[in-house]
């Protein structure tokens, strides 16, 4: 009978068998029973890996803490520093910076013969207008560049509000006739909209009042045009007169070509010169140059051929061609129009400087 371990038929022919082939394997009791199974531990079996990685000491934790607590720190001075320099930014306009009242002076310069008369061409072609520009043309923006608070576009749209102002107040042609004032008070301050409107209704010869000095009109029952577009030249100048505020001088000479308003049958009655000498002192803080708008500190007039005796405060009251003044200028005051960047007259009224008039 086979043995237990064997096939059917026995060990096959050529294989080793029989238990002779395994005894050296075989494990007595003993040998299982002295056995004993060791689990390592996941540090063990690691080996010379174990160290990779490490804990941290009690030293490096409280490092770690002060450095965190300083990274805060720093965080929250960052934060602060720049709340501060916020609400103590130096550019900053002050608040509630109100406009202070214009200061007006309007000067009649009277004729010291009659007021030559004539053709508007021939009129300017033979007195010191004639090689000045049309209209707004001759109102130019100076080269413009930044101060130690304002930069040069903020210059640059300071000049252009005062240079709108002058056009406004001076060349447009409803202004001059009477028609309107809107266009001028559209660019003025909202602080001094109250003191132009009382001077377009109540004109006076009080230093404050005098419509003269916010705008050229002439009295269209009296004089009109004998030329829409007036010639003009002068200068303008900017300078930063504090931190907060830019300030800009107008001084310009306009002439005019009129003629009487009421032209009946007939031939054309010759026209006549009329110069005014203009400067206008600007002030703009940072609100101004934003909100598109003008301060007017101060504003001289010197208009002429006038009688000295004439209302000047609201319309500008011209002498025309062949007339004459009734007194010789009130003194020793002769006055040039055309001559610009000087002191204005000190007198209340001044004489026209014969070079002032066309040399017919």
């Amino acid at each position: 009978m086979a043995g237990r371990g064997d096939p059917p038929e026995g060990t096959p022919e050529g294989l080793p068998g029989g238990e002779d082939e395994y005894r050296s394997v075989v494990f007595d009791e003993a040998f299982i029973r002295a056995a004993h199974l060791q689990e390592f531990s996941a540090q063990e079996r690691m080996g010379g890996h174990a160290q990779a990685v490490r804990s941290r000491s009690s030293w490096e934790s409280r490092s770690g803490s002060r450095q965190a607590v300083l990274l805060v720190l720093l965080i929250l001075l960052a934060f602060g520093t720049a709340i501060y320099l916020g609400v103590r930014n130096p550019y900053q306009p002050p608040v509630d910076q109100r406009a202070e009242p214009l200061r007006t002076t309007v000067v009649p310069l009277a004729p010291q013969g009659p007021v030559p008369g004539g053709a508007p061409t021939q009129l300017f072609a033979h007195s010191p207008a004639a090689e000045y520009r049309t209209g707004a043309a001759g109102i130019n923006l100076p080269v413009a560049g930044r101060t130690s608070h304002f930069a040069e576009s903020q210059v640059v749209t300071g000049l252009s509000i005062a240079k709108e102002y002058l056009v406004a107040s001076a060349l447009e042609p409803d202004v001059l006739s009477g028609t309107t004032v809107r266009p001028a008070r559209l660019l003025l301050d909202p602080d001094l909209l109250e003191q132009f409107d009382r001077s377009v209704e109540s004109p006076a010869d009080d230093g404050r009042h005098a419509l003269a000095a916010w705008l050229v009109r002439f009295d269209p029952r009296q004089v009109a045009l004998a030329e829409p577009a007036a010639r003009v030249q002068g200068t303008l100048r900017f300078e930063e007169t504090s931190p907060d505020t830019l300030d800009v001088t107008a001084d310009h000479t306009y002439t005019y070509a009129l003629r009487p308003a009421s032209q009946g049958v007939g031939p054309v009655a010759a026209a006549s010169l009329f110069t005014v000498h203009r400067v206008v002192h600007f002030r703009f803080d940072r609100e101004d140059l934003r909100m598109h708008r003008a301060e007017l500190l101060t504003s001289t007039v010197e208009a002429g051929p006038q009688a000295c005796g004439a209302d000047t405060t609201g319309s500008l009251k011209p002498l025309l061609a062949g007339a004459r003044a009734s007194d010789a200028g009130g003194g020793p005051a002769v006055t040039d129009p055309y001559a610009t960047a000087r002191p204005a007259a000190p007198a209340l009224c001044g004489a026209l400087a014969p070079g002032a008039q066309p040399s017919l």
